[in-house]
């Protein structure tokens, strides 16, 4: 049975499994908290942010295979979060290059996803992408 078209689908969480916990909470679980997630738990492999009912979940441990993150790989390509306006997309980018993130795309950036999309693409040490995205105009 399907679901009723007015229906919302909401994701749940979102698991991230990643090679080295502890540099990931550096970059990743830093932007995760100055995006307004609070970190709402943590264990020996891992840690969870919250954000209202939606958790994202950085986890490492020895079910892990061994290899690093490829983005252009099948599986999760990046993430991307809607800020609430231009200033802040560039203040979030200028203090995240601080926190183990570089710039992708900077020759096209604010506009690398079009003349329109105004946003910033950004690559943790481990090869997360993040594409932080300024809402309205």
């Amino acid at each position: 049975m399907g679901l009723r078209p007015h229906s919302v689908v909401m994701l749940h969480h979102l698991e991230l499994w990643v090679a080295e916990l502890e540099p990931s909470i550096a970059s990743l679980g830093w932007l995760f908290t100055r995006l307004g997630y609070r970190q709402s738990a943590r264990w020996s492999d891992g840690i969870s942010y919250q954000h209202g009912e939606f958790y994202i979940v950085l986890e490492s441990g020895p079910d892990l295979q061994a290899g690093a993150h490829e983005r252009r790989r099948p599986g999760l390509n990046h993430l991307a979060f809607w800020l609430e306006s231009r200033e802040l997309v560039d203040a979030v980018t200028a203090e995240a290059l601080t926190h183990g993130f570089k710039l992708m795309f900077a020759d096209k950036h604010p506009h690398a996803g079009g003349e329109q999309h105004y946003a910033s693409y950004l690559e943790d040490a481990a090869g997360f992408e993040v594409e932080l995205v300024a809402a309205g105009p």
